[in-house]
């Protein structure tokens, strides 16, 4: 996420209330997560397993909670809360905008799109030409959708992330100020919910055809012409290559990648990132082949322990 104009240390740390270790009008341009961060970026961190990672990163502002010696040409935010200061920063600069009506006034639809009744389009929403909106679709603030897509009823776009912290007294949610990219001529089935980015921007590429009831996690990146089946859920932060098939009742973990024209088969579990090209089956997946030889294997056991009796 990037400020809408840029913003010095010192004028982040009186934000949060916090020390800051660098130059006072060292700039800063935005914040994310940190596999999206680019310099000019905060990015927080609050468990020493992840320290040199933050610190090695691409950020150039690290909103951390220990005193360490500051990397060269970065900066420093020492924080006792990194995880509410971070969220202090999102409702800064991206606070939540209410809205009584059906579609925003600064919400743009394009040429030739059919909106269906009652249908909420939230503020700064952009929609290209000829899309057909079904009814009962939530599409929140800030998402954009190319040109020729169809999203039908009961389809949510743009709701938080699932991401928490746990407190003594509950879970802690990390706010989401990101957005929701879908591309040109994608299809989105019926009661379908894409979260938007923490931070950056939750991808649907052309072409892409999401069957009902599917499910896809922050910061996901599906690329283009995949086609993904009915009640899949895709965990946050992963990447799905160009051309991938995944079909009903599969399951991601997060932060992994599928690779071009892999195909997933039903009620799957994707553990792991997987290569393209190849047919997947089973939790934790594997191969097809591989795992339907071992399913027929498993069957010839009784026989095996009666022949040895």
């Amino acid at each position: 996420m990037k400020f809408s104009q840029p913003q010095t240390l010192k004028q982040i740390a009186n934000l949060i209330h916090c020390d800051f270790v660098g130059d006072a009008h060292f700039p800063v341009l935005g914040m994310n997560e940190i596999h999206v961060v680019e310099p000019g970026d905060i990015v927080f961190v609050d468990h020493p397993k992840y320290y040199d990672k933050a610190l090695e990163s691409n950020a150039t502002i690290i909103l951390i909670n220990k005193e360490v010696v500051c990397p060269a040409g970065k900066a420093l935010l020492i924080s006792d809360d990194p995880f509410r200061d971070f969220n202090v920063l999102i409702r800064h600069f991206m606070p939540f905008q209410s809205s009584n009506v059906s579609i925003s006034p600064s919400a743009k639809i394009g040429h030739g799109t059919i909106i269906q009744p009652n249908t909420f389009i939230g503020n700064n929403v952009v929609i290209g030409d000829n899309c057909l909106i079904h009814s009962n679709v939530a599409i929140y603030d800030h998402t954009i959708i190319g040109d020729h897509v169809i999203i039908h009823a009961g389809t949510v776009i743009g709701g938080d992330a699932f991401y928490y912290k746990k407190r003594p007294d509950g879970f802690d949610q990390l706010l989401s100020g990101g957005r929701v990219v879908i591309e040109n001529n994608v299809g989105i089935g019926a009661l379908c919910t894409i979260d938007k980015g923490v931070t950056g921007d939750t991808k649907i590429g052309e072409g892409t055809k999401l069957d009902n009831q599917v499910h896809v996690g922050h910061d996901t990146v599906i690329g283009k012409k995949c086609l993904i089946a009915s009640q899949t859920g895709i965990a946050g932060c992963v990447i799905i290559e160009d051309e991938v098939t995944l079909w009903g009742q599969v399951g991601t973990t997060s932060g992994i990648t599928i690779g071009t024209k892999a195909v997933v088969m039903g009620q799957t579990g994707v553990t792991k990132s997987i290569e393209g090209g190849k047919s997947y089956f089973g939790t934790p997946v594997e191969e097809s082949r591989e795992k339907l030889k071992q399913l027929a294997n498993i069957k010839k056991i009784p026989e095996l322990i009666n022949k040895l009796k």
